[in-house]
């Protein structure tokens, strides 16, 4: 029987964080200097949900020392470790030296400074969530089969999305045009994001997403017919 969502998250959920920061990236964290996958995680978690070092930690440890035989991953009692190029022998020993950089990074007060790119993919995903979800779900590149043109797509997104999740997206939109970056690197942030169609002609990527916001991010309440006398 495979193991319950809570039960899950209260003994892999942040390790499975840790672990799916190495998405695409290699497992090269040495004993001086955690790698580029952990550095995103630390960086990310260090801003955002500071609590969760603590948890990380603990969970990785106690993974690494109580490893789960095969007949427990085949009942899905236990969180199976994706191939991280590894062997296996050198799984639990890898866990450990992860668990150890989190407890001197919190324990120290080795913080890593705020970047203004995102390093990794999934460093891309944790800072931009819900614009994650719209250019992946809406700009696929299925986009042009399921609506006519970008302006239907996010006009169907505004339209069905929860009000709370369009300010979200709102507001994830405007921190990245913020940054104010050269437009190679919002064409790197729109594809790291999930967006497989290129912005509508003359568009720039960055100009485009602004124009985005701003069609969405109009909203206005209704207190009346226009034409009403008051």
């Amino acid at each position: 029987m495979s193991m319950k969502p809570l039960e899950f998250d209260r003994r892999y959920g942040e390790l499975d964080q840790v672990i799916s920061a190495y998405a695409g990236l290699a497992a090269d964290d040495t004993p001086d200097r955690p790698g580029q996958a952990l550095t995103a995680y630390l960086r990310h978690t260090w801003h955002t949900r500071p609590w969760a070092l603590s948890v990380a930690e603990q969970q990785l440890r106690t993974y690494a020392q109580n490893p789960p035989g095969r007949l427990r991953l085949r009942l899905g009692e236990f969180y199976p470790v994706p191939d991280i190029g590894l062997p296996e022998a050198e799984i639990q020993q890898w866990l450990v030296l992860l668990a150890d950089h989190i407890k001197r990074s919190v324990e120290e007060g080795r913080v890593p400074p705020p970047a203004a790119l995102p390093e990794t993919h999934w460093e891309w995903h944790a800072r931009f969530p819900e614009l994650g979800q719209f250019l992946g779900g809406w700009f696929s590149q299925d986009m042009p089969d399921e609506f006519g043109d970008h302006d239907s797509a996010v006009r169907d997104y505004g339209s069905t999305a929860d009000r709370t999740l369009v300010a979200r997206l709102v507001g994830e939109v405007r921190e990245l045009l913020a940054l104010g970056l050269e437009e190679v690197d919002y064409a790197l942030a729109v594809s790291e994001l999930g967006m497989e169609v290129d912005p509508p002609t003359p568009h720039t990527p960055g100009a485009w997403l602004a124009l985005v916001a701003d069609r969405i991010g109009g909203f206005r309440a209704e207190y009346g017919h226009p034409d009403a006398e008051g």
